[in-house]
């Protein structure tokens, strides 16, 4: 579990901190999924949520705000692990009796706990 939890901080320092063609603040924005305006919030928002309703104008939006394909390649990826890290995240603290506050919740190992917060964390 180490080796993977090292990996996983490494892609993400990667990902926020490395050379790119999107800025930090952008990369950290849509990692966050947060501080982001219209049009790539949407997309960004998409990527998070909803991935599978993005459709050709919610890119052609973020190439017309002056992205290039380099720039929203990057933040898409962002995006999408910033998701998985939330999502990562909410279910080890559901596997450990504890939600996103740090509370001890009634039910340890409830399968039905994990799944509430995970959609939870996609709100």
């Amino acid at each position: 579990m180490v080796a993977i939890n090292q990996a996983r901080r490494a892609l993400v320092a990667r990902i926020l901190e490395g050379e790119g063609k999107a800025s930090h603040a952008q990369r950290r924005a849509a990692f966050d999924n947060a501080g982001l305006t219209d049009p790539l919030s949407t997309l960004i928002d998409k990527v998070a949520r909803h991935a599978y309703k993005i459709t050709d104008e919610n890119i052609a939006g973020a190439r017309a705000s002056g992205l290039s394909e380099d720039q929203i390649f990057e933040v898409v990826v962002c995006a999408a692990i910033g998701q998985a890290t939330r999502q990562h995240e909410t279910a080890l603290a559901a596997l450990k009796g504890r939600d996103q506050e740090g509370t001890a919740c009634a039910s340890r190992f409830s399968i039905a706990a994990m799944v509430s917060a995970l959609e939870s964390c996609s709100r």
